[in-house]
């Protein structure tokens, strides 16, 4: 996701909730939770996150599309640039969606989050490039 100069991430995260009808304080309310669950430091929520560290912005990343998890979900790598103790917070946010029946098609290099996460994997280095 690019981020829009001068739009808080607090903006950014709560915008899914309020497209769906969540009352404006109560989607600043969830935003503000998930960004604290996923450790943004809450000096940052005001700012624009174009100025933030990788790892800082893929929370963001993250915190928007599982403040409100879809029905289908597509990730790719949700826990590159993310520490130790935020990738723990990502698989279990990804277990939360799909326990509460979303369906999630994701990309993952890292074999130990895939093995937490995957209850089927397709490995692809086996396919032969097609002619």
């Amino acid at each position: 996701m690019r981020v829009i100069p001068r739009v808080s991430a607090l903006d950014i995260v709560r915008d899914p909730l309020l497209a769906r009808g969540v009352s404006p304080d109560q989607a600043s309310e969830r935003a503000k939770a998930m960004l604290a669950r996923l450790n943004l430091p809450e000096r940052l929520w005001a700012l624009a996150p174009a100025t933030f560290s990788g790892g800082e912005q893929q929370r963001v990343n993250i915190a928007r599309s599982f403040v409100d998890p879809s029905a289908i979900m597509l990730i790719d790598e949700p826990t590159a640039s993310l520490d130790a103790a935020n990738r723990d917070v990502v698989v279990e946010l990804i277990a939360e969606a799909r326990t509460n029946g979303s369906a999630i098609v994701g990309i993952f290099h890292d074999e130990a989050v895939r093995e937490k996460v995957a209850t089927r994997y397709l490995d692809i280095t086996a396919f032969r490039k097609a002619a």
